[in-house]
């Protein structure tokens, strides 16, 4: 009887040429991979930012996932992420250096998806104290729902070298709103910080509403200039 050959539990599902990535399940969990090969990678402008802007999708993936987000209009909550988030600006980063693992906080950063409507959120003030302001109805509110807080801060590893993400969550209980003019507002000086970002989930059941965070942060901004696509290209072996 011939004998079977080992298993890496690897099972493939997919390749992304444009991205430069394959997929494959591995005990429940997707797992992407470059695609590698034995000649040279052709890099035109257009596929190195969509690799580019791959790349920074997966960063953010793997400093959120641990707070468990919601992505159920997918197959996976991962494939989920990766089909809002490839929507983001691209970041350009250099192949190697302390920037080869940064993530970057920007507005919109996908932390859910779902099939409830989604909230309209935005930063103000509200009798002067900075301010995350809903449209939930400060009547509409049911039992069975919960409103879900992620926090998103830019923060610096190695020595302030490297910018990344981190992200939190927590539920917030509906005597932690104030009611302005009928809808529902989270009142706190943290709100002004320009390296923080937020949105509130609204969840029933095994359903969620589609939320993307809200940020002044702009640090971000010098990684998407034609300057820094030059310099990452370059590290890469340049454009084609």
């Amino acid at each position: 009887m011939a004998k079977k050959k080992p298993t890496t539990g690897l099972q493939l599902i997919g390749r992304d040429p444009a991205h430069g990535v394959t997929k494959y399940i591995r005990y429940g969990g997707i797992i992407t991979r470059p695609i590698t090969s034995g000649g040279r990678r052709s890099n035109t402008r257009k596929q190195f930012i969509q690799r580019q802007r791959m790349r920074h999708t997966i960063a953010l993936w793997k400093e959120l996932s641990p707070c468990e987000p919601m992505f159920t209009e997918g197959k996976t909550a991962y494939l989920g992420f990766i089909s809002v988030a490839n929507r983001l600006p691209a970041v350009y980063i250099p192949k190697r250096g302390p920037l080869k693992e940064a993530s970057l906080l920007m507005p919109d950063i996908p932390v859910s998806d779902g099939t409830l409507k989604p909230i309209k959120q935005q930063l103000g003030e509200v009798d002067g104290t900075p301010a995350l302001i809903t449209d939930i109805k400060a009547n509409n509110p049911q039992p069975f729902e919960k409103f879900m807080l992620y926090t998103a801060e830019q923060m610096f590893y190695q020595d302030n070298d490297c910018p990344v993400v981190v992200f939190k969550v927590r539920e917030v209980k509906l005597n932690e709103f104030t009611e302005v003019d009928g809808h529902l507002a989270l009142v706190d000086n943290d709100f002004a910080d320009d390296k923080k970002g937020w949105a509130v989930v609204r969840v029933n059941g095994k359903r969620c509403s589609s939320q993307g965070i809200v940020t002044r942060c702009n640090y971000y901004e010098r990684y998407t200039a034609e300057e820094a696509l030059q310099a990452a290209a370059k590290s890469y072996g340049g454009l084609k």
